[in-house]
C-alpha cells in the first residue's frame, strides 16, 4: 500500500524529484571537479588564486547542472540547440579573440594551470621591441598586476600575458644607471 502511494506520487512529481536530486549531486560533483584541478594543478599555488579557480569552477558546474534541469523541466530541443550553439560561439570568442573579456578569463584558467609564473617571480614581457618587467604583485581574473623597478604598478591583461613571450627572470633587475651629463659652462 505504502509502495503504491509512493510509486504515485513519483510518477506524478518526478520533475520535483531530479530536481531535489541535481541539488543534491551539485556539492558531489563540486568536490570531483576540484580534485581534479588539484591534480592538474603543478606545485604549491596560493590562496587567493585557489580561491578564484575555485569561484569560476563551481560557476561552471552550476551553468552545466541547471542546462540539464532545463531539460528535465520540459524546455523544447529547438531552444536547446539555441542555448548550446550561443554557448559555442560564446566559448569560442573565450578562447579565439583577444578583445575579448571572455578571453581574459580563459587566460587565467590556463596561467592557474600551468602554473610557471607565481606571485612574487620577476618577469619580462616582451612585445616586439618593446618590454614590460616588474615583480607579479597579483594574479587576478582579469589582469596581472606587476610592480616595476621604479615602484609603479602595471595592470597586464591576461590574454596578452598568455600570448606574448614572458622571460622569468632569476633575480630582481638592476636599476639602469641614467648617465650623468656634465654641464659646460661657456664656449669651447
Amino acid at each position: 500500500m505504502i509502495l503504491l502511494y509512493l510509486t504515485d506520487i513519483l510518477s506524478e512529481q518526478y520533475r520535483v524529484v531530479i530536481t531535489i536530486f541535481v541539488v543534491l549531486l551539485f556539492p558531489i560533483l563540486f568536490k570531483l571537479s576540484r580534485r581534479l584541478l588539484d591534480k592538474v594543478t603543478q606545485g604549491k599555488i596560493d590562496t587567493h588564486r585557489q580561491l578564484r579557480a575555485e569561484l569560476l569552477l563551481k560557476m561552471i558546474t552550476a551553468m552545466l547542472l541547471l542546462c540539464l534541469l532545463l531539460v528535465f523541466w520540459g524546455i523544447e530541443l529547438k531552444g536547446l540547440l539555441v542555448l548550446g550553439s550561443s554557448l559555442f560561439a560564446m566559448l569560442g570568442v573565450a578562447l579565439f579573440a583577444g578583445w575579448s573579456l571572455l578571453s581574459n578569463l580563459t587566460s587565467f584558467l590556463l596561467m592557474f594551470i600551468q602554473n610557471y609564473c607565481r606571485v612574487g617571480n620577476w618577469v619580462r614581457i616582451i612585445d616586439g621591441a618593446n618590454h614590460v618587467e616588474g615583480c607579479i604583485v597579483e594574479m587576478g581574473l582579469m589582469n596581472v598586476v606587476l610592480r616595476n623597478l621604479e615602484g609603479h604598478r602595471v595592470i597586464y591583461p591576461n590574454n596578452l600575458f598568455v600570448t606574448r613571450p614572458v622571460l622569468v627572470l632569476c633575480d630582481e633587475p638592476k636599476k639602469p644607471k641614467t648617465p650623468t651629463t656634465k654641464r659646460v659652462l661657456g664656449p669651447k
